[in-house]
């Protein structure tokens, strides 16, 4: 009984040891990440089910393929839990064939209303909905397409986001894009109460490669998207839906709703936007894959040199400079974290033992790296 007791006596010590490790990483990872909370809460995700029904893009989401796809959550506010949630519902639900990614959009309106006539308006000046994709998770090269309520197109190319110097191409065209809208209710008409309206695109797979071959999504593999929906305060003037103004004299700032909280606001974060995991099975769960854990450490580094070059001029050069733990332990695996820096640029990469490791640098541009032979 005596032997036992002190095995037991031992198991517990070691296993507490254990606890008491894994509960300071933990306060070690809170104090790292301390203050930045809504840059790195988990994005939404959603597992897009393979069809080979054919679907007409006019708006209407009546074909029974439809029926089986889920709708998302409901949109939130762009910063998330820091702000109320949104006055009006918006849901988006997906499908995929090998070619193209279907989209549909509800949108909650009682004003529905539209002035962008034309292809490469900034549709944004309206009430909208706006899509963003990043097939390449490497928040490089990334789409925005904005649809209003007559079924008018804004689409562009980034090549990266404007934080690191990006530009819109607005020339960028997806050619081969089907849309269409429906209203429930009448357009331009503040005399009634609508019910809002419904958006429905066919994107083809090809358009959002910008140069490389088109791959056909794998089972399991993961894009990076998320939607937006403009929403201006108005009032009716005139039997007119006009936008009001502050004491500037200036448009009031519209309301940015989000399937996926960006946490800040700013929708080209492409870091902060949900996954998108492709499917042709029937019921799949979705598990974030563990390079995502390990990204978030790269994310706290290019958040805290952006900081750090704000306040000094100038990048760090060190982690300690940073205040970054270089052995973070991720889902009970010890990970080694590493900084090149000069006062002008920096690269930083994390790797678990026999794992290549991922990198990123000062320009926000996220990449796998090939193990060394």
């Amino acid at each position: 009984m005596k032997f036992t007791h002190q095995r037991t006596s031992g198991f517990l010590k070691g296993s507490l040891s254990l606890l008491l490790l894994l509960a300071g990483s933990a306060a070690s990872a809170q104090q790292n990440f301390k203050g930045l909370d809504l840059l790195f809460t988990t994005p939404k995700n959603y597992v897009v089910k393979h069809t080979d029904a054919a679907l007409s893009m006019d708006g209407n989401l009546n074909e029974l393929a439809w029926q089986s796809a889920p709708w998302t959550t409901d949109f939130v506010d762009i910063e998330g839990t820091k702000r109320p949630l949104p006055e009006f519902k918006t849901q988006v639900k997906m499908l995929w064939n090998d070619s193209t990614l279907f989209i549909a959009a509800k949108l909650q309106e009682p004003q529905i209303w539209a002035t962008q006539m034309h292809h490469d308006d900034i549709i944004f000046k309206d009430n909208d909905f706006e899509i963003f994709i990043d097939p390449d998770n490497n928040t490089h090269q990334y789409y925005e397409i904005e649809i209003n309520a007559i079924n008018k197109i804004f689409d562009l190319y980034l090549p990266k986001p404007y934080r690191n110097g990006g530009d819109a191409l607005i020339g960028w065209d997806v050619r081969g894009l089907k849309s269409g809208v429906q209203i429930q209710g009448t357009l331009n008409n503040p005399a009634d109460k609508d019910e809002g309206w419904t958006a429905e695109m066919a994107i083809p797979l090809k358009e959002v490669r910008m140069g490389f071959p088109v791959a056909v999504p794998e089972e399991g593999s993961t894009w990076r998207i998320n939607f937006s929906r403009v929403e201006w305060h108005t009032k009716v003037e005139d039997n007119k839906n006009v936008k009001l103004k502050g004491t500037n004299g200036r448009d009031l700032p519209e309301e940015n709703w989000v399937w996926s909280p960006q946490g800040v606001i700013n929708m080209h974060y492409p870091e902060r936007w949900g996954y998108l995991q492709f499917t042709r099975k029937q019921d799949v769960t979705f598990s974030l894959p563990y390079a995502e854990q390990q990204r978030q450490w790269l994310w706290l580094v290019y958040y805290r040199q952006k900081e750090y070059l704000q306040k000094n001029k100038r990048y760090a050069t060190s982690l300690v400079q940073l205040g970054i733990n270089a052995a973070p332990v991720i889902g009970n695996q010890k990970n080694t974290l590493t900084l090149e820096a000069t006062s002008q640029q920096f690269k930083a990469s994390i790797s678990v033992a026999g794992q290549p490791a991922i990198s990123i640098n000062d320009e926000g541009l996220v990449e796998n790296q090939k193990l060394k032979p």
